[in-house]
């Protein structure tokens, strides 16, 4: 009986924690974004602008739709060229939008002019749980204007 009662409480405590992780995995990683960066990149690159826009934009298309992670790409006066979560932004130029007390494209244009490349910290709605939560985007600068992807932290 008590290996039976051990074998039961060994079950539990391993679904409990296969549970944790599975939360966990619900989110893109630092690292996911930035591969998911890379790769719209080299999808621009080798399809050119508007077909890569466009496919950014699609939300069925999972190569650039995983989870919490998605491209959006504006040029650096704050023009939205594409947006994988909500394609009504594309078009608006967004250089005023403020998340909290920050203005998030302005800050993101700051970094691609100073650095290339880098991340943005904010507070954005999570397009899976429809909450208000932490959120840290990677940009990288493209020509004229900057790819990024954020993570939900």
């Amino acid at each position: 009986m008590k290996i039976l009662n051990r074998f039961v409480m060994c079950c539990a405590l391993s679904l409990g924690l296969l549970s944790g992780t599975s939360a966990a995995e619900d989110r893109g990683t630092t690292d996911q974004a930035i591969a998911m960066v890379k790769k719209a990149i080299a999808t621009i690159k080798s399809q050119g602008k508007d077909k890569a826009f466009a496919e950014f934009a699609n939300t069925s298309n999972k190569e650039f739709h995983d989870r919490d992670l998605y491209i959006i790409v504006y040029d650096l006066n704050g023009l939205n060229l594409s947006h994988g979560n909500n394609p009504k932004m594309m078009g608006k130029n967004l250089i005023d939008l403020k998340a909290g007390d920050k203005f998030v494209i302005r800050e993101m244009i700051a970094i691609i002019k100073t650095k290339g490349s880098g991340w943005v910290d904010y507070q954005w709605p999570n397009p899976m749980t429809k909450v208000l939560e932490n959120k840290s985007t990677y940009v990288e600068k493209v020509d004229d204007y900057f790819v990024g992807c954020g993570i939900y932290k």
